[in-house]
């Protein structure tokens, strides 16, 4: 039995025939040639297949793609906007935030929707809410330094807005 599911993947309405049975990984990786989220426990422990899926961050692995009908999917592939990568991108680029870079696509799209979820403040929020995104390599001092950067720069936006509303 197939079947079919639209999804708003990477901002291109999408129709797929599926079995019941596959996940939103699987589907993803396998029959949308989209690699960029990882396979790692299959179990939800490890972040590694991390998407954001209406905004919210969710663990691919663990959803069924036809529960997902109408959803809006973003993955790592879709971050990047008009050839320019994400302000998330280029800060672990720059704070070398990765080592072997198997985590590093879970780990930007659940950064994303950290900083979407707006109740992120300190060092410590940051690393108490990304803690279902696992990094075996030991990248979490970089991670953490990429993810102040970009909270950093979101806060000096709004305040700079506060201020010309203000005016």
């Amino acid at each position: 039995m197939l079947v079919a599911v639209v999804l708003i993947l990477n901002g291109a309405r999408r129709e797929i025939v599926c079995e019941p049975w596959v996940t939103l990984l699987d589907l993803l990786r396998e029959r949308m040639d989209l690699r960029g989220s990882k396979k790692g426990c299959d179990h939800g422990q490890c972040g590694a297949c991390t998407v954001l899926v209406d905004g919210r961050r969710k663990n691919a692995c663990l959803l069924l793609a036809v529960t997902l009908d109408g959803a809006e999917v973003t993955t790592v592939e879709g971050l990047t906007q008009a050839g320019a990568l994400h302000p998330l991108q280029q800060a672990f680029i720059e704070r070398d935030a990765f080592q072997c870079g198997y985590c590093t696509p879970g780990q930007i799209c659940s950064a994303v929707g950290l900083l979407a979820e707006g109740r992120t403040r300190t060092r410590d929020d940051i690393r108490e809410n990304m803690s279902g995104n696992l990094c075996r390599c030991g990248a979490y001092p970089n991670i953490v330094a990429a993810i102040e950067d970009v909270l950093g720069q979101d806060r000096a936006q709004d305040q700079a807005q506060a201020q010309a509303a203000a005016e």
